[in-house]
């Protein structure tokens, strides 16, 4: 078998890297460990590049970039730890709002989107709900020519920097869960919109929003009334072709590997030479190949036109899980010295080893749990019985 990319792919892989070449450095990737990973800079940079609007599906008015390219440019972005979260987001919110958005949205919001003028967050998780966003209790209730949007929402990420959010409500509180549901897009400077901060232990900044008698014209619903379900699986759909770019994290593996090079065992011997660090090494580097061929084949079901469904949700399932796992292969590895945070000057490689286990955990929340995945598998690839 022939896993290699195109000589096309491979091409603009080049491309992409002289652009990181010139657009990231130490300093922009300190900078995304601020709590905030966006850079305005680089974000604005992959906008005039055209990969921002490119990434959206040129059925929708987008770039139409070749899903395989897509596969890439995140695979770049990740491998030279480019604070570029904005970006997902942004072709997320754009294909929903072209695919969905009345006059006003898609002429008004989505291009300062797709341009890098503006930024988006997703409001869809409650604080009682979690990630059974079906749940939502946020309540819309029309008055005329505008809505009146009461209540809260939990983990809303970027909001804090960002222009609009795209808000899942309940229009209809007597209709089944699934249903009576309405999307806006709220900016997010309107009245009556507070913004709290929510600190994680992965040093990355989410928010608590809450909504207290928000005013909105109909101008700024996006579907149609209590269908928001049918918007929400297009959203997850565009959410999935851009996880489907995860991959484990090669960094921290290098610095696994530069660690047990210069640590020294208890009867001098190198680290490196110990059989368990090896083979927990080596299966990590294997892990990220089987990864990449994960992802790599969801690309190419989506250069083929086919619309790939669970392969997504495999893809991000194994990243999430394997990049968990090294985490915590290495930070045991170090043993004390793993405590070591990125501000005290012994720590290995800036703390990078400690900085990645505390965030590692996430990333099997977001995107659609650990958990939720597994369910997707079992039922659509295995055809096993519903568990719920």
């Amino acid at each position: 078998m022939d896993f290699a990319m195109s000589a096309e792919a491979e091409a603009f892989r080049a491309e992409v890297r002289q652009f990181l070449a010139e657009h990231v450095d130490a300093e922009t990737i300190a900078a995304g460990r601020d709590g905030t990973i966006h850079s305005p800079a680089l974000h604005r940079a992959i906008a005039e590049r055209g990969w921002l609007s490119g990434a959206v599906p040129a059925e929708l008015g987008g770039g139409g970039m070749d899903p395989m390219e897509l596969c890439v440019l995140v695979e770049e972005l990740q491998l030279h730890q480019a604070p570029a979260d904005a970006l997902g987001v942004a072709v997320v919110a754009v294909s929903m709002i072209l695919e969905h958005g009345g006059e006003h949205l898609r002429t008004a919001v989505a291009p300062r989107i797709m341009a890098g003028e503006a930024l988006a967050c997703l409001g869809y998780s409650e604080p009682e709900s979690g990630s059974d966003v079906a749940a939502a209790r946020t309540r819309a209730e029309r008055r005329g020519d505008h809505w009146i949007i009461n209540g809260a929402k939990m983990w809303t990420t970027l909001a804090h920097v960002a222009d609009y959010v795209v808000l899942l409500t309940r229009t209809d509180p007597d209709a089944p869960k699934h249903r009576g549901l309405t999307f806006f897009v709220a900016p997010l400077d309107a009245a009556g919109i507070e913004i709290r901060p929510v600190e994680t232990m992965g040093n990355e900044r989410s928010n608590a929003t809450f909504y207290d008698n928000v005013v909105l014209g109909d101008e700024w619903r996006l579907g149609e009334v209590n269908d928001g379900w049918a918007v929400m699986k297009t959203a997850l759909k565009y959410e999935r072709g851009i996880a489907g770019g995860q991959f484990p994290s090669p960094p921290v593996i290098e610095a696994a590997i530069d660690w047990a090079r210069g640590a020294r065992r208890a009867d001098g011997a190198s680290l490196i030479d110990d059989d368990e660090v090896r083979h927990k090494l080596v299966r990590a580097a294997i892990d990220v190949e089987v990864c990449r061929s994960f992802a790599y084949h969801t690309a190419a079901l989506a250069s083929d036109g086919a619309m790939f469904g669970v392969e997504g949700s495999m893809t991000k399932l194994f990243a999430s899980e394997s990049y968990k796992k090294h985490c915590a292969w290495f930070f045991d590895m170090m043993g004390a010295h793993g405590l070591l945070t990125g501000d005290d000057p012994d720590a290995h490689r800036d703390g990078l080893i400690e900085e990645h286990y505390r965030h590692a955990p996430v990333t099997a929340i977001y995107g659609g749990t650990s958990e939720i995945n597994r369910n997707l598998v079992a039922e659509s690839w295995l055809g096993l019985p519903r568990s719920r």
